[in-house]
């Protein structure tokens, strides 16, 4: 069911409860999950915090946790599957689901006692109305029963052969096969492609405003969360403008309400602006040099990875008219007045080489004098800190703590490690791109583009991961459609393969939908990998929470591909 009042309906309902938060591992969940915590903390509601990263995590947390708890909060798990069903819960457990996955299973949307879904109505949901998947069958089973009552009225008689029954009987049973028919195709229509809704911390965001407990740390949040949908291509640009668009107002407001107080607010205290920025990731704390040479949009734009593109960037660099030396260091370092109207120069001469769409909307914040950070620079940290490699550091529920701590300002050494972590990362998914590129690693299969990370690959652990995955695939995509000459291959999907743990013999698997600017982000790979599993009995693992990204043993890689094929041609 729908909560149509998020105050009346769930703060107000868990405010003197114990609460279980069980939150998914990705960047929009932790910032969600950090806007409750306050908001908690506020009111002194005692909650337990679980981060789970999959279908068997959430399953085995709510086993754990469900004799103590009778509320749930899942943030951005739960939305997409018959929760009901897969948790068996008793019949008093209550479940608030804030997830941005789509679409909602319609079993959640339907039951009012037990599921209250803390999600957008005006998103593009497209929910089948009730009488279209659900039917009565009570009513029916009463109109047999009385049929054969009637017929056998005349006691101690033979029953009187009674053809009306039957003809009504056999009308009854065509007219249900005829709706189940029609209910599997709008089924179909209604599951067949995985999307996104607006943005968890956004949601939680409007709630602490509706409590009017809303504070800039929330904010911030909320605003990292919405970027984190647009740094690994979760919403479509319309969507993205939009809710920046949202989030500036309430920016303004923040910021207009700080000026009104006598004293004005002191150093140490952070400062919110909307920026119309570069698409230069982490330029800010690298240097420009390393920044366009590991950023998605200029390096494909330039094609790097080729002597041309090399030459390119340096023809670029003489355009700006900005010396190598300046560039080659770190941007703190470079003299003040080239960073002064750096934008505009780096603007200038991007609309000369063809890149139109060098700057975007975005936010910025400072906290005091000396640290500013731009939105994409805390979700490229937070990621790589979410999903570090580092030694034996695999640990998720210790990288998840690590990740969460690095959102708070009182963190900032942790957010410089998340950085460094960062900065290593685009350097691997950049080389990868590179080389998968030059050795013609990329097939087309006929209906897709097929890309797979050989054992040994450098930094292979690395892509195990379904951030790095997805944003590798995204990199990756973007630079073949820049390089290709073919263009029927420029408007295929990409499914790409890398090692997920060699001692059981797994890869990962991921499926993005094709590059365009206009592109809907809807993905079909989802229910296309569960077919493809079933028809060749693939040992396959679907436990991520994005039905887009299984596991699957190695040996059983190339019937499942050949299925894949059979099925999307």
């Amino acid at each position: 069911m729908f909560v149509t009042d998020i105050r009346k309906d769930f703060y107000e309902v868990v405010a003197n409860q114990r609460v279980a938060l069980l939150v998914a591992a990705d960047i929009d969940a932790l910032c969600a999950c950090k806007i409750l915590q306050a908001l908690f903390h506020c009111d002194h509601i005692q909650y337990t915090l679980v981060p789970v990263i999959g279908w068997q995590d959430l399953s085995t947390a709510f086993l754990e946790h469900k004799e103590q708890f009778r509320y749930f909060v899942l943030i951005n798990c739960g939305a997409n599957v018959d929760l009901l069903e897969m948790l068996q819960p008793d019949d008093d457990s209550i479940f608030f689901i804030c997830d941005t996955h789509r679409p909602v299973d319609v079993v959640n949307v339907y039951n009012d006692t037990q599921i209250k879904l803390l999600i957008k109505q005006d998103d593009d949901l497209g929910v089948p109305s009730y009488d279209d998947i659900f039917r009565d069958d009570e009513e029916e089973d009463d109109g047999s029963g009385n049929d054969s009552d009637e017929g056998s009225e005349p006691s101690g008689k033979r029953r009187r052969f009674d053809e009306g029954a039957i003809e009504r009987r056999i009308e009854r049973q065509r007219a249900r096969r005829e709706w189940e028919a029609r209910r599997r195709e709008i089924l179909f229509d209604y599951e067949q492609f995985e999307f996104h809704g607006t943005s968890a911390a956004m949601m939680f965001f409007e709630l602490a405003w509706v409590l009017t407990k809303d504070t800039k740390d929330m904010l911030w949040w909320a605003i990292i969360g919405l970027t984190d949908q647009q740094i690994h291509d979760k919403i479509t640009h319309m969507k993205y403008v939009t809710d920046v668009a949202t989030m500036q107002r309430h920016v303004s407001r923040h910021n207009h309400r700080n000026e009104d107080e006598e004293n004005s607010l002191s150093i140490d205290c952070m400062r919110i602006s909307f920026e119309y920025d570069l698409r230069l990731s982490l330029y800010q704390h690298w240097s420009l040099y390393e920044s366009i040479c590991n950023s998605c949009y200029t390096s494909s734009s330039f094609k790097l990875w080729t002597l041309n593109g090399q030459k390119k960037l340096r023809e670029f660099l003489a355009d700006m008219g900005l010396p190598l030396k300046q560039v080659k260091q770190k941007y703190t370092s470079m003299d003040m007045s080239i960073k002064e109207n750096l934008r505009d120069v780096i603007e200038e001469s991007s609309n000369k080489f063809g890149m139109k769409e060098i700057r975007i909307q975005t936010f910025g914040v400072h906290f005091g004098f000396q640290n500013r950070f731009l939105a994409s620079d805390m979700v490229h940290a937070t990621a790589a800190l979410l999903e570090s490699t580092e030694k034996e550091e695999s640990d998720i529920a210790h990288n998840f703590i690590k990740a969460l701590d690095s959102l708070s300002r009182g963190n900032l050494d942790r957010l410089h490690v998340g950085i460094d972590h960062a900065k290593r990362k685009l350097l691997a998914i950049q080389q990868t791109v590179a080389s998968c590129i030059c050795t013609n690693l990329i097939l087309s299969q006929g209906p897709f583009l097929y890309c797979y990370l050989m054992e040994g690959t450098p930094d292979v652990k690395l892509f195990s991961k379904p951030l790095a995955l997805t944003l590798l695939c995204k990199y990756l995509l973007k630079a073949f459609v820049h390089s290709t000459r073919n263009k029927r291959c420029k408007l295929l999907p990409l499914i790409m393969a890398a090692p997920k743990d060699v001692e059981k013999g797994t890869v990962i698997v991921a499926g993005i939908p094709p590059e365009s600017e206009t592109s809907d982000k809807k993905n079909f790979f989802g229910r296309a990998f569960e077919k493809a599993a079933e028809s060749t009995s693939s040992r396959t693992l679907h436990d991520h929470f994005d039905t887009s990204i299984i596991e699957l043993k190695t040996e059983d890689r190339s019937k499942f591909l050949d299925a894949l094929i059979t099925l999307l041609s």
